[in-house]
């Protein structure tokens, strides 16, 4: 019912358009463009802003008002369409003028079929006038068939009169590749997004998804590309500019696809108010907005200079071990497209971690104190995409009052209205085991398009020659003291150490572990540097590479060694290693299970069975084998 009542609006509107004057068309069309403009804020805002993106000199007033020019532009062209197919030949030559006819006769001269690059620059209903100024030659179009069937007929039936062959998209490309082979001239729109489908070249100096299909059916048929576009000519008065070919022998599908994209620009830079600003062509896909897994990938010329960046900034976790679990996660949204300029909001405590990331192009630190508001105002008109690694509302509405466009991260916490990406795990008809945190943080960036890039080279640099080695021990836990193996337990391991090895130890942890510390350091009999609340982060990271092994509890300190490949053994407790643990070659769990663990509290409400039972004795000899296998070049096998 509503389609016959869409037809019948439409017939009725071109019934009533085709019975007016060609220039009244044009001044109602202009008014009409007017209206629209001034009551679709959305469209004018979005015109506005492509214009001033393909346009970077211009000021804010101009691009404002070219947007206007191009509602006026796009009412008298689009009223006009449609009035058209009601003009006979000699009152089109009185209206519209056509050029360059001579490099598609000269191609089809040759016995070669021509691909037509056409586009949505002014009045496209006159490239249907084709058909009489090439007689040599058949003339048809791809199109993609509206729903209603009946206004699909409508629209198509006066481009069918005059002669046009028209080939749904949808019931393949056949008969098209036909007509090319004639030879025959086939005109395929080439401005439009292509959507997850299309190949992401530059366009006006920015990545946007591009349909293949005109480069693929000329390389397939070895057809001419011919560029052509139509520009508004004064009132009423029309412009049909047939380019050169642009076609190359040795171009590829990829080549020849931004070589359109490239003609594409020249004419929209000749008629800027003329070309449909109103659809978005850089589009941002959703959810695949990472470009490393798009079924066509990307295309950069080498003469191209450098893109303009895609602006991603991703939110850190608050705490150490979630912030190095989250880096593998935040290098593939860098290395997921190569326009990316990544940049990391983090807590000022976590900045030097970021800094050492060499895919982060920039830390934006914020204070423990810093309100939200103050948060929001660093991140304000500056990126393009938030991805939120941490849960909390407050990252959330971070993103959200700085008016990032896109704001990605996990449901929950209230947060779901904050979030235009939600990030679903994956349902599967199995029992679903936990994820790690670090495979969490990674599904965020695999469920945006991208892959998570090899590990960096492991930065573990102990010194060398014949001395005795040197070990870091991390007692604390910032997080609580059930996390803690009991500091007598880990001086006894120590000194067993001490004893076989005569090696020197390194106490490394925050201020408030030194209570801990000291009373592992104090009268120690052996070697030992108590270095708690004396290293800031980059100092603490030089210093866990030039070790030997690290004993640690489930820490910030564990993760970061484990990161840079340092062999160590970690004591775990009220926490789960599969959900937390270290996961390098080098890294070794001891856990003893008990029915409470884990319980992840702060503090053991009954008798800490699960750590007290971790005896000395089996924590010096796993340490010492572990250590051992690494130096003879045989590391042993993750736990």
């Amino acid at each position: 019912m509503m389609d016959s009542f869409v037809y019948a609006l439409a017939r009725g509107f071109f019934r009533i358009v085709r019975r007016m004057p060609l220039g009244a068309c044009f001044s109602l069309g202009r008014a009409l463009g007017l209206v629209l403009w001034a009551v679709l804020p959305g469209y004018r805002k979005l015109a506005a802003a492509n214009i001033a993106g393909a346009f970077p000199d211009l000021t804010a007033r101009e691009a404002a008002a070219l947007a206007r020019r191009h509602f006026m532009n796009l009412g008298a062209n689009g009223l006009c369409a449609v009035k058209i197919p009601s003009l006979d030949s000699d009152e089109i030559s009185r209206v519209a003028r056509i050029d360059g006819l001579d490099h598609i006769r000269r191609e089809i001269a040759r016995a070669r079929g021509v691909v037509l690059a056409i586009n949505h620059i002014g009045n496209w209903e006159l490239y249907a006038q084709l058909v009489y100024r090439v007689p040599e030659a058949r003339f048809g179009t791809v199109y993609q068939a509206l729903r209603n069937a009946r206004l699909d007929e409508l629209v198509n039936r006066d481009r069918r009169r005059l002669g046009v062959l028209t080939f749904d998209r949808k019931k393949g490309f056949n008969a098209a590749l036909g007509l090319i082979n004639e030879p025959g001239i086939l005109g395929v729109l080439v401005d439009q997004n292509a959507g997850d489908g299309g190949m992401w070249t530059p366009f006006f100096g920015r990545l946007a998804s591009t349909s293949t299909l005109a480069a693929t059916l000329a390389h397939r048929t070895g057809a001419a590309v011919i560029p052509c576009a139509i520009f508004t000519d004064g009132f009423a008065k029309w412009r049909v500019a047939v380019s050169p070919p642009i076609d190359s022998p040795e171009d590829t599908v990829q080549r020849l696809t931004w070589k359109i994209n490239k003609a594409l620009e020249e004419q929209i830079r000749e008629s800027p108010a003329d070309w449909f600003w109103v659809h978005n062509r850089w589009k941002m896909p959703h959810p695949n907005f990472l470009t490393a897994t798009q079924k066509r990938g990307h295309y950069l010329p080498p003469e191209v200079p450098a893109l303009r960046p895609f602006r991603i900034v991703v939110r850190s976790p608050n705490w150490l071990g979630d912030a190095v679990m989250a880096i593998p996660a935040a290098r593939a949204f860098k290395t997921g497209r190569p326009d990316a300029r990544l940049a990391v909001l983090a807590p000022e405590k976590l900045a030097a971690l970021w800094s050492a990331v060499p895919e982060v192009d920039e830390v934006i630190p914020f204070a423990k104190g810093d309100g939200l508001l103050r948060v929001a105002g660093r991140l304000r008109n500056r990126f393009d995409v938030a991805v939120l690694f941490p849960n909390s509302l407050r990252s959330a509405a971070e993103a959200w009052l700085a008016g990032v466009p896109r704001r990605v991260g996990y449901d929950g916490h209230f947060r779901s209205r904050l979030l235009n990406q939600i990030i679903r795990p994956k349902k599967s008809k199995k029992v679903a085991r936990p994820l790690h945190h670090a495979d969490r943080y990674a599904a965020i960036a695999e469920m945006c398009g991208g892959i998570i890039p090899p590990a960096p080279p492991r930065l573990w640099n102990p010194p060398a020659g014949g001395g005795p080695p040197v070990f870091a021990v991390c007692p604390g836990a910032e997080f609580g003291p059930a996390k803690r193996w009991p500091a007598a337990s880990f001086r006894a391991a120590m000194e067993i150490c001490s004893k076989e090895t005569g090696c020197r130890w390194v106490i490394f942890g925050a201020a408030g572990d030194a209570s801990v510390a000291g009373e592992i350091a104090r009268d120690f009999p052996g070697e030992i540097e108590n270095r708690v609340g004396k290293t800031s982060l980059e100092e603490l990271i030089d210093g866990l590479r030039g070790v030997h092994a690290l004993l640690t509890n489930d820490t910030g300190t564990m993760h970061l060694a484990d990161a840079l490949g340092v062999p160590l053994v970690a004591v775990f407790g009220s926490t789960e290693p599969a959900l937390t643990g270290p996961r390098g070659p080098a890294s070794r769990v001891i856990r003893h299970q008990v029915e409470c663990s884990p319980c992840y509290l702060r503090k053991c409400p009954i008798d800490f069975r699960c750590m007290k039972a971790v005896t000395p004795e089996s924590v010096a000899a796993t340490f010492l084998a572990h250590w051992r296998g690494f130096c003879g070049g045989k590391p042993e096998a993750s736990a």
